[in-house]
């Protein structure tokens, strides 16, 4: 009888602690734990055509997605149009080059925390037979020689006319050649797109003309065979210095903006990995860098290229060049360039 209850009472022990253990649970009975991914966030950016048709923002997308469970989102569109978006609400930060229209973002309260990221260069580009001789000139006399050649029946002209980064340094180049963009724009040989980099070096080879396009997506184009009949034919000068920057939407002008997901592309584009990203990408396939990184030429001031960036890319205001003037910094530890005009100038 004994022996009976004794087994009982074992049999009851391991029941009993059986169900401890399926209440309680145990370290090394598999679970979940991790299984489940968490929810990705959703970040979207108005950006240039440049950074898009070349490729880059797939890229980005691909490495974001798989390191850091972010979807990016691009709009593409020219500088002006990403402003736009950004100041209909429809994206929580802008990828633009132009300095000038930057600075009115920022000034209108829409825009924090400018950073300067990478640069490249614009380039002139035309027919293989350059029937207005400006191979190897500077921009300038490029675009004298262009106008000559097109009054003379000789040469077309290719305008984006959208307000980009790109159509805006082609305003100043003019003026700085001493033409007025919008007598310009009554002239036969002066033609005008109204789209993208992509669309207009396509219209430009059509009709074998000149135009000033980005680098970046001259290359692109060039190795698929897109552009056969298009040549570089002009790429010196400091005025041809090409600034890409990230500006973040101001979350208390548009609500509703994802500002610390932002805050973490930017962190990123300007870190050591983000800069070698950049540094790296397009070299296998197009034989060279598309994007340079700007952050090392900037922080050991390498001549003559830090000052072009300056000139070109940063806001001046009374004796300094800002990357992002202080009142427009905000919620961030990060570090903003400034440089004194003197040192720029001088």
């Amino acid at each position: 009888m004994k022996k009976i209850i004794y087994c009982l009472l074992v049999i009851l022990s391991v029941i009993l602690a059986a169900g401890c253990v399926n209440q309680g649970g145990t370290t090394n009975q598999p679970t979940n734990t991790g299984m489940t991914e968490e929810k990705p966030k959703v970040l979207t950016i108005s950006t240039t055509t440049s950074v898009y048709n070349t490729g880059l923002t797939e890229a980005l997308a691909q490495k974001f997605k798989k390191d850091y469970n972010i979807i990016l989102k691009f709009i593409p569109n020219g500088t002006g149009g990403a402003i736009k978006d950004a100041e209909s609400g429809a994206s929580d930060a802008i990828i633009v080059h132009a300095v000038s229209e930057e600075a009115k973002f920022l000034n209108e309260g829409y825009g924090v925390n400018r950073k300067v990221f990478a640069y490249n260069f614009f380039i002139i580009v035309g027919p293989k037979d350059d029937p207005a001789h400006i191979k190897g000139l500077n921009p300038i006399e490029a675009l004298k020689r262009i106008y000559k050649a097109g009054e003379e029946g000789k040469a077309i002209w290719v305008s984006r006319d959208d307000k980009s980064g790109t159509n805006v340094k082609e305003i100043t180049l003019w003026k700085l050649a001493g033409y007025n963009y919008d007598e310009l724009k009554t002239k036969k040989w002066f033609r005008t797109t109204g789209e993208g980099m992509g669309d207009t070096l396509k219209y430009t080879n059509e009709v074998k003309g000149y135009t000033l396009s980005d680098i970046a997506t001259f290359l692109v184009y060039k190795k698929e065979g897109i552009i056969p009949n298009l040549e570089k034919l002009v790429d010196k000068g400091e005025s041809l210095t090409n600034v890409y920057a990230i500006i973040i939407v101001n979350p208390n002008k548009i609500k509703g903006k994802d500002f610390k997901t932002a805050m973490f592309l930017e962190k990123w584009l300007v870190s050591e990995k983000g800069q070698k990203f950049l540094e790296e990408f397009g070299k296998d396939k197009y034989g060279t860098t598309l994007f340079y990184p700007a952050v090392n030429v900037l922080e050991e001031k390498k001549e003559p290229i830090y000052k072009w960036i300056v000139k070109n890319g940063f806001i001046k205001e009374g004796d300094y060049y800002y990357e992002c003037p202080e009142k427009f910094i905000y919620n961030t530890t990060l570090k903003f360039f400034k440089f004194p005009v003197s040192e720029i100038e001088g």
